[in-house]
């Protein structure tokens, strides 16, 4: 682990420097107020991005963190879409350069000496003309970059903060009765409400919830990036959840970070029905939930069997798992559709790629032997509050009977 931790603050230090050296260095000139202030602030906002990760700030109250979590996330963000499009910029960099010596070459007047002196013209020192296309290009090349990773974040930021938008989905199960044909299932998961994301975004969120008027409510984990103490307040507005059949919790593995018996209690408390290995009968289908996978750190891992393992196979069935990697578990019990969250969708651009590496699906609709798997893209974020390529949702799943 300190090898990993070393290669990777290497790494961290190693890509700030090229920033440094491509957006302030190559752009400004030495002792001046515009290459000071670029290394004051290449220092500055990546220290508030590592005291950002720290989920507790010590000595800063809670309601303040969000003063460092702001500047730092945002930077992270930022600094990843400026490292993309200056490493892009490489590739421009000396196909610029040459089409402006060419340029310089056309306008210059060739130097011609005088008839019968048997002498050659002076030639011209051509360091300076260099000097001066190097500055431009870098200032062209860089601030392109800027403008690029600036535009690319702040549309990011304002697509989350508007809040998740409403999907519709249709999946037919086999099993499932005529009588419960266009049940609707409302999915939310990732809101990850902390300092950055508070009582006004959850409330936001409940809002949309209930304008779909669903059947169900499925909140599949990751609900908090904070303690109870923390964030009692944030998450009051689940109260207001209204679903004809009642709104069921999973955990995710971010409650584990934050003592999970302790939220699973209060959102217990608010009126939605923690599922902890455990299942209930609805008309027409079973509904089961399973812990996410981070609490086996804890004994409080996903338990299949229990969940699961003593109903009647005859019956249609709905799991609800935070994390998609548990699909094989699922195959295994006979599942028919799982509904997931835990990757965002990717929420970065190319995190999706990325986050293919490790999950089964990143987002959307899957099947997996007789079991189908739906991801939700979270209706909020976690680090960075931006969301590029991978917009948040709000997912309302309406079951469908082969037998209608």
């Amino acid at each position: 682990m300190i090898v990993l931790f070393l290669v990777i603050a290497a790494v961290f230090v190693a890509l700030h420097w090229y920033v440094w050296r491509r957006l302030v260095r190559d752009t400004t000139v030495r002792g001046s107020a515009p290459r000071r202030i670029g290394t004051v602030l290449i220092v500055v906002l990546p220290a508030l991005t590592l005291l950002a990760v720290r989920d507790d700030l010590p000595g800063i109250p809670f309601r303040w963190e969000g003063i460092v979590d702001w500047p730092g996330f945002l930077w992270l963000a930022v600094f990843l879409y400026l490292v993309l499009a200056l490493v892009v910029g490489e590739a421009v960099r000396p196909l610029l350069r040459r089409a402006l010596a060419q340029r310089d070459a056309k306008r210059a007047e060739p130097a011609v000496a005088p008839p019968g002196t048997g002498s050659e013209p002076p030639v011209a020192d051509d360091a300076p003309a260099l000097l001066a296309r190097r500055v431009f290009v870098s200032r062209v090349v860089g601030g392109s970059a800027a403008a690029v990773a600036l535009g690319t974040v702040g549309y990011g930021t304002a697509s989350l903060l508007r809040g998740p938008q409403i999907k519709r989905l249709t999946v037919p199960l086999a099993k499932l009765p005529r009588g419960a044909h266009g049940f609707r299932i409302a999915v939310v998961s990732d809101i990850h409400l902390s300092p950055l994301l508070g009582r006004d975004f959850a409330q936001h969120v409940v809002d949309t919830i209930n304008s779909t008027q669903p059947d169900l409510i499925a909140v599949v984990g990751d609900l908090v990036d904070g303690s109870v103490e923390d964030l009692s307040t944030a998450v009051a507005p689940l109260a207001q959840l209204r679903a004809r059949h009642g709104s069921y919790f999973v955990t995710g593995n971010h409650e584990y970070f934050h003592d999970a018996r302790r939220w699973v209690g209060v959102v217990r408390d608010l009126g939605l029905h923690p599922l902890e290995n455990a299942r209930t009968e609805l008309p027409g289908f079973d509904l089961a939930g399973v812990n996410d996978v981070r609490g086996e750190s804890e004994g409080q891992g996903p338990d299949f069997a229990r969940a699961l393992g003593d109903r009647d196979p005859a019956r249609a069935s709905v799991l609800l798992a935070h994390q998609p990697v548990v699909i094989d578990e699922a195959v295994r019990y006979g599942v028919d559709l799982q509904l997931s969250g835990h990757t965002h969708g990717g929420q970065l651009w190319p995190g999706n790629l990325l986050f293919g590496l490790t999950n089964p699906t990143v987002a959307g609709l899957d099947r997996y032997g007789d079991t189908q798997l739906y991801v939700s893209r979270g209706a909020g974020a976690w680090g960075p509050p931006v969301r590029v390529g991978a917009p948040s949702d709000i997912t309302v799943v309406e079951l469908a009977s082969r037998q209608a």
